[in-house]
């Protein structure tokens, strides 16, 4: 059967790899974002590489009038329709600790936008009694760390409810992954220190796509952080909250 992806935040550097990979396997992309010249640009690379669809569609978090026409073409496209969320930002810690009202707009984006609308299309999903949803949080929502724990949380809340959505959803036939990427080499991260275990954007996004071949739950990428955040999950907190990781 067709299959057609909605990628959400698909200016991001590991969404354009994703949707590469899945071009080359002759599957369809609807790319939703806020730079369309961008995605216009990787919508013709996917053409070319053989993408059953290749489209461009507006989409930001913050708005949501704009999730309106993309459920629509959603409704319109025949065959299996999934979805993959790569939507977040996040500024530097210490940029919110001086100006709290960053906390707003980085938990709509990482969390609460994303959220909304696979509350919005998890309907069509149930209805038609297939595909997958991708939804991409993070390492850090793991555990609240001093360097960006307004990230981390935000991103821990999405990963509670795609938690969730997939027990609901997983009795209709429809899958949901979560992601949790360590630090990779792309534009959020650009800039910043220490980053222990960098991966490449392909290598995380051909991660993504075997995790969901699979239909696995839950996917750590690169697999080495399943055990670093296990140790980092089970530090007491009387410790913890000592170090600076």
């Amino acid at each position: 059967m067709a299959q057609t992806w909605i990628i959400l935040g698909a200016t991001s550097t590991i969404a354009r790899c994703f949707a590469r990979q899945l071009a080359d396997r002759g599957e369809g992309v609807v790319l939703a974002g806020r730079d369309i010249a961008d995605m216009t640009a990787t919508a013709a690379d996917c053409a070319a590489r053989g993408a059953l669809l290749a489209e461009v569609i507006a989409f930001d978090a913050r708005d949501s009038a704009s999730f309106k026409p993309i459920l629509a073409r959603a409704r319109d496209i025949s065959g299996t329709i999934s979805v993959a969320i790569f939507v977040g930002s996040m500024p530097p810690q210490e940029q919110i600790d001086i100006d709290p009202s960053l906390i707003h707009g980085t938990v709509i984006d990482s969390f609460t936008g994303p959220a909304e609308f696979l509350g919005l299309i998890a309907p069509l999903l149930e209805e038609r009694g297939s595909g997958t949803i991708i939804g991409v949080g993070s390492v850090a929502g793991d555990r609240g760390r001093i360097g960006n724990y307004v990230y981390g949380a935000a991103k821990a809340g999405f990963h509670t409810y795609l938690s969730g959505l997939r027990n609901r959803l997983g009795r209709a036939g429809v899958h949901v992954m979560t992601v949790k990427p360590g630090t990779v080499d792309t534009a959020m991260t650009w800039g910043l220190e220490k980053l222990p275990f960098l991966a490449r954007p392909e290598k995380v996004a051909s991660d993504i796509l075997r995790g969901a071949d699979k239909q696995k739950d839950t996917l750590y990428t690169p697999i080495i952080w399943w055990p670093v955040m296990t140790v980092i999950r089970l530090i007491p907190e009387r410790i913890f909250k000592k170090l600076r990781i």
